[in-house]
C-alpha cells in the first residue's frame, strides 16, 4: 500500500482544510495517509473539527505558521524531515505555500519518489509588492522544477501559474478542482432558513445579503460596505447585511461601517435589529446560506472560492468580483453577477439590480445546485488524485 505525507499550511475554514481531510479519508485502503498541519492564526477559527468529525488524528506543527518566521520555519523545515524518516512516504503532497515550500524541499533532502504540489491560490497578486512577489515567484519556479506534478485547482489558475506569472510549463500541471459534501445544503432548508431568521430577526420582506470568509485586506469587505451605503440610498426594498467571519481588519471594518452611517450590531446584541450584522464565525454554512437571499464576494484574489460553491449547492444568486478562478466557479449571468475587483460602482450597481429585481434573483437561484453537485463533490475528487498518484508512482 503506497504511502502519502500530506502537508497543510494550518487547519483553518475553508477549501483547503476540507480538501486535505476528505483526500486523508477517502483515499484509503488504497492508500495511507499522514497528515499533518501548522496552527491556525489567533484571529481565525479553530477547525479541526472537520478532521475530527472524519475521524483523523492529524499530527499538528506549531512553529509552521502563515507567517514567516526563519526560526520556526527552520524548526518546522527539520520537523518535518523527522516525521519524513519515521513514516517514508511513497508521496509527499503539500497543500498551499508555506507547507508547501517546507515539506517539498523537506522532500527534496529525503529523496521522496514522488512529489506533488497542490495551489490553493497563489500569493503572486494583491499580497505583496512587486519585490516581494518576485522572489515568491523565483522560489515556487524553483520548486516546481523539483516537483513530480503540480496541481490547479482550475483552469484559470493554471493559466495563471504557466502563462502569466511562468511559474512552469503547462505539461507539469494537472488541473484537479476542490470537492466537497455538498449534500447538507440541499436538506431541510425551509427549517434552516426560518431558524436562521428568527435568531437574527429578519422579516420577511427583509432581503438579507451575506458575506462569508476571514475579515482580512485580501477579501476587500471596504468594497461591501460601500455597496450597502450605496445600495441603502436608492434601494425601494427592507435589506440586511451579513459579515460572516472573523479577522484582523474586524476593527478597520467596523470603523469604516461608522465612518459610512451604517448602522451595525454585533453577535453579542443581535437582539438589536441593525442595517449590519457581525456574527463572528459560524461552523454550520448550510445554515447561513439557507438563511440568506444574496452570497457577496468582493475579492481582490482567489483561488477557489469555497462561499461562493456553497452559496450554488444552495441555490443563492451571487454577486462578486471577477479575480482568480472565480470565472470557472459560477456561472456568469447564470447563477453570478461579476464586476472587477477595482470598480466599486459596478458592483454596486449590480447589488442594486439584484436586490431590485425578484424575477432576477430567482432566474440566477435555480442552476446553481445542478453545476456544482457533480463537478464539487469529493467523489470527484477522490477518484482524480487516486488516477494521478498511481501514473507517478514508480
Amino acid at each position: 500500500m503506497p504511502k502519502v505525507l500530506r502537508i497543510i499550511n494550518r487547519f483553518n475554514l475553508g477549501g483547503p482544510t476540507y480538501n486535505a481531510a476528505y483526500l486523508s479519508k477517502y483515499l484509503a485502503p488504497e492508500f495511507e495517509t499522514l497528515l499533518v498541519g501548522g496552527e491556525k492564526e489567533i484571529s481565525e477559527e479553530n477547525s479541526e473539527f472537520i478532521v475530527r468529525n472524519l475521524d483523523l488524528d492529524p499530527l499538528v506543527i506549531s512553529e509552521m505558521k502563515r507567517s514567516i518566521n526563519p526560526k520556526n520555519d527552520y524548526i518546522a523545515y527539520h520537523k518535518i524531515k523527522s516525521i519524513i524518516k519515521k513514516f517514508k512516504p511513497d508521496i509527499v503532497h503539500t497543500h498551499a505555500s508555506k507547507a508547501g515550500a517546507l515539506g517539498r524541499y523537506a522532500a527534496l533532502n529525503q529523496k521522496v519518489p514522488v512529489i506533488v504540489h497542490t495551489f490553493h491560490g497563489h500569493v503572486f497578486d494583491a499580497y505583496f509588492n512587486n519585490i516581494q512577489a518576485s522572489f515568491y515567484k523565483r522560489i515556487e519556479r524553483n520548486l516546481a522544477k523539483k516537483s513530480s506534478k503540480i496541481i490547479a485547482i482550475s483552469e484559470k489558475q493554471k493559466f495563471d501559474l504557466t502563462v502569466k506569472y511562468k511559474i512552469c510549463h503547462k505539461d507539469k500541471v494537472e488541473v484537479i478542482p476542490l470537492g466537497f459534501d455538498l449534500s447538507r445544503f440541499r436538506e431541510n432548508m425551509d427549517e434552516k432558513r426560518k431558524d436562521f431568521r428568527k435568531k437574527y430577526n429578519i422579516d420577511d420582506d427583509e432581503i438579507a445579503i451575506g458575506i462569508i470568509g476571514r475579515i482580512v485586506p485580501i477579501k476587500n469587505h471596504t468594497m461591501f460596505l460601500e455597496a450597502i451605503n450605496i445600495l441603502k440610498k436608492n434601494t425601494t426594498k427592507k435589506i440586511r447585511a451579513f459579515i460572516v467571519g472573523d479577522g484582523e481588519d474586524k476593527v478597520k471594518i467596523e470603523t469604516k461601517a461608522t465612518e459610512l452611517n451604517i448602522d451595525f450590531n454585533t453577535n453579542i446584541d443581535i437582539a438589536q435589529k441593525a442595517t449590519l450584522t457581525f456574527t463572528s464565525w459560524i461552523k454550520d454554512a448550510d445554515w447561513v446560506n439557507a438563511g440568506m437571499d444574496i452570497i457577496a464576494l468582493t475579492s481582490l484574489n482567489e483561488g477557489t472560492p469555497v462561499s461562493l460553491i456553497e452559496a450554488q449547492a444552495s441555490n443563492k444568486p451571487i454577486i462578486t468580483t471577477v479575480v482568480g478562478g472565480i470565472e470557472d466557479v459560477v456561472i456568469k449571468n447564470k447563477t453570478a453577477l461579476l464586476s472587477e475587483s477595482n470598480n466599486f460602482n459596478a458592483f454596486a450597481d449590480n447589488l442594486l439590480l439584484l436586490v431590485e429585481n425578484d424575477i432576477l434573483r430567482k432566474e440566477l437561484s435555480v442552476e446553481g445546485w445542478n453545476f456544482v453537485k457533480n463537478k464539487y463533490h469529493y467523489s470527484r475528487l477522490i477518484d482524480d488524485m487516486k488516477h494521478l498518484y498511481y501514473s507517478l508512482l514508480p
